[in-house]
This record gives C-alpha cells, structure tokens and sequence, in this order.
C-alpha cells in the first residue's frame, strides 16, 4: 500500500451477542453459531480501527409500548446471564468498549452515534436481524452513515427472516449500504 492510499477508518459494531440470543434460549436466533465465528474472525483480523459492542438491558423505566414489552419479558430481563455478552466476546469486551441500550437501535446510544459520524463505514454484526439490526442500520442511514452488512456475522429469529431483512438492507445499495460477507470484508483489507 503506498503511503498516499489509506484503507477505510471502519466501525465495527457488534450488535447484542448476548447469551439469550444463544440456541436454546428464549429469544434463540437460527445461526447464532456462524454469526458468532464470523464476528471472532473479524476481530482477530484486527480490521476495524473502532470495536464497539452494544447490549440491550430493559429500561428501569420504560415508556410507552416498552412497558408491555418489558412485562412480557420479565423472565429474560431479571436473569443476568441471559444479558451478559456471550462467552467467546468476553476476552474483546475487556478492551473494547461495552455500551447498553434499552431500545432496538444502537444509535440511541450516543458514544455510538459519536464513533459512527467519525467512520468512513458503519460494519454491522450481530442479533436480531429483524429488529435491532434492521432498526440501528435505518438510523445509521439517517445519520448519513455508509452502512456495510456482513451477512454471515448477523443472526436472526428464523433463516427466512433474516434473509427479509437482508434483502430490504439491500435496496438502499449501492449509496447506502453494501451486503457482503467476512471474507469479501476482509479481502479489502
């Protein structure tokens, strides 16, 4: 590479990888396992410059529909290892910054909006495909962020879901966002 070419300053976003997302559990996602191997490899590259991870813990006090949701959820919100970061992510959460929300979009938080608008791209990992995936990838667009979609690192409720929401990620391509997987990720490198 020479000195006047400079790759992407990327955000590599890693979206609620908690426990309860993990098979068996109440809000299991179909793929967890691959999205969860690709996101590894991503941060054993050492690709991104910028490693946030973001999880969703219920609001104290929620409003509006949140409170329905909140009660319905009772169970999974009161267990601490349900909202604890999955074990393989632990050893990157020691080092890279852990951020909680209580809503599906991870620009509600604002050290996440802070380090999106300072990034050339937005990388997008993580669950739930159909919901805080697809709603932080719609605010980083707002945002005027330029959004990459790693398929195979984000995991949804079920494969057909998750490959709706990839599909309606893709139609703000190729301005707004850009589906791809790791590999081709890395690739660029």
């Amino acid at each position: 590479m020479k000195q006047s070419e400079s790759k992407n300053q990327d955000l590599f976003l890693v979206i609620d990888m908690q426990n309860v997302y993990t098979a068996g559990q109440e809000w299991a996602c179909e793929g967890i396992e691959t999205a969860s191997a690709s996101i590894q490899r991503i941060l054993k590259s050492n690709a991104p410059q910028k490693i946030i991870f973001t999880q969703y813990l219920a609001a104290d006090h929620p409003e509006g529909v949140w409170v329905e949701y909140n009660q319905v959820n009772a169970a999974v919100n009161a267990d601490p290892w349900l909202n604890e970061m999955m074990p393989e992510f632990l050893p990157w959460t020691k080092t890279c910054p852990v951020y909680s929300k209580n809503v599906y979009s991870s620009f509600a938080i604002p050290e996440v909006v802070v380090a999106a608008k300072k990034a050339d791209r937005i990388v997008i990992s993580g669950v739930v495909a159909e919901c805080c995936v697809l709603s932080t990838v719609f605010a980083a667009i707002d945002a005027g962020c330029k959004v990459i979609y790693l398929t195979d690192a984000v995991a949804g409720l079920t494969k057909d879901s998750k490959k709706e929401a990839e599909k309606i990620v893709s139609y703000f391509a190729p301005l707004h966002t850009e589906c791809m997987t790791t590999g081709e990720y890395l690739k660029q490198q």
